[in-house]
């Protein structure tokens, strides 16, 4: 997948799963659908979600750095996997926190990637 596609999708994932996530947005749509039983669920599944979203931003991320050395792959999946079972385990007391810590740390992943040189930038 193309690194502009891959972070274009991470980044609407993300910004969809955040928004139905703090905000009645998919609690009134799901009601009105008269699917209103789910609405307790939701967040089982949109959490994991919102960390997976940012997880293909980060590699994104790093794979339009040109970065040398191994894929984080293996180690993003861990941190998703990792924070979705945290936050479930936890009963959504600390989701808020949780998710923007994950923001903030996919943000300086990408500006500590930015700054570290880009390989591609200087190769263009």
């Amino acid at each position: 997948m193309n690194d502009k596609i891959m972070l274009r999708a991470g980044i609407a994932g993300s910004l969809m799963a955040a928004i139905c996530c703090f905000t009645p947005a998919l609690v009134f749509l799901v009601g009105a659908m008269g699917l209103s039983a789910f609405v307790g669920w939701l967040d089982y599944g949109l959490f994991p979600i919102l960390f997976a979203s940012l997880g293909l931003v980060a590699l994104a991320l790093y794979r339009r750095a040109g970065a040398k050395g191994g894929s984080p792959k293996a180690i993003i999946i861990a941190v998703v996997v990792a924070l979705s079972v945290l936050i479930i385990w936890l009963e959504f007391r600390y989701a808020l926190r949780i998710s923007i810590a994950a923001l903030l740390a996919v943000a300086v992943y990408g500006f500590v990637l930015r700054r570290g040189g880009n390989a591609k930038e200087a190769t263009s």
